[in-house]
């Protein structure tokens, strides 16, 4: 397993890197055009619109270089209506007419009527290609694999939040499946830091939680959220240091276990 080369976004057929940015956490677009260079194309441009991601965007398509990119946009909305304008906003602030996904945030249930009825209203005149769901109701995930209207799927999954290996990875037919995303490898932190480790354990570093989750022949794309150039060059690292060892894999899953098992974060605890 080579994690510097693409890999085929599930039944989309993109070709994206392992791992995937999002921007709200602070790092400058250089940083951002750094990752693409390393083959790195997927950019979220979601829960906060930071405007650094905005102009390597700009950067990038100024360049020619618009098709190797995979733009998505994500909308928290509940309201058919607003969802569109404020769609419509992103797509101007990045000086393009289309992003390549509509990312529909933090659904627990299947999103309502007026809502799936809008965002293909919306694939119809073009302003996105492929439709992608995010949330936290697991096996949500299976129950919608089969749906015509979703491409991707967005799932928590790190060391300590290992319940998606068998509540969504095994029941989703290999041949023709959704593409999988997943986000908050490091547990919001939770994993690197050395108050939440076992006793003589020192904490995991970003490095090895991306490692973890890309060891996973399951996941197409691990997120990262880089808050400096520095962070976002150590994410880099995890695509030539490739698969945890057996050794390896056995020290992280014994840390998320520890960690999982004695969480203060108890909506997030399984």
């Amino acid at each position: 397993m080579n994690f510097n080369e693409k890999q085929i976004l599930g039944k989309t057929g993109l070709h994206v890197g392992r791992l995937g940015v999002a921007c709200s956490y602070g790092a400058p677009a250089g940083a951002f055009e750094e990752a693409f260079d390393r083959g790195i194309n997927y950019f979220y441009w979601g829960s906060t619109r930071k405007s650094a991601m905005a102009r390597a965007i700009r950067n990038i398509i100024a360049k020619g270089k618009r098709d190797a990119l995979v733009i998505v946009l994500q909308s928290y909305s509940r309201s058919a209506g607003l969802m569109e304008s404020f769609y419509q906003k992103g797509l101007k602030t990045l000086g393009i007419d289309c992003a390549d996904v509509l990312l529909l945030g933090w659904h627990n249930r299947l999103p309502s009527a007026r809502i799936l009825d809008q965002a293909e209203a919306m694939r119809r005149k073009g302003m996105f290609r492929y439709l992608a769901l995010s949330g936290h109701n697991r096996p949500l995930f299976p129950e919608l694999a089969n749906d015509p209207r979703f491409d991707i799927f967005h799932i928590r999954y790190n060391a300590a939040h290992r319940g998606a290996e068998h509540e969504v990875f095994q029941k989703l037919a290999p041949g023709n499946r959704p593409g999988i995303v997943t986000y908050t490898a490091t547990r919001w932190g939770d994993l690197l830091k050395p108050g939440n480790m076992p006793a003589g354990e020192k904490p995991l570093s970003a490095v090895d939680c991306y490692r973890f989750v890309m060891s996973n022949p399951d996941v197409d794309i691990c997120m990262t959220g880089p808050g400096s150039l520095a962070q976002m060059q150590e994410a880099l690292t995890a695509l030539d240091r490739g698969p945890l060892s057996a050794d390896e894999m056995l020290r992280v899953k014994t840390i998320g276990d520890y960690v999982h098992n004695n969480s203060r974060r108890l909506f997030f605890n399984s």
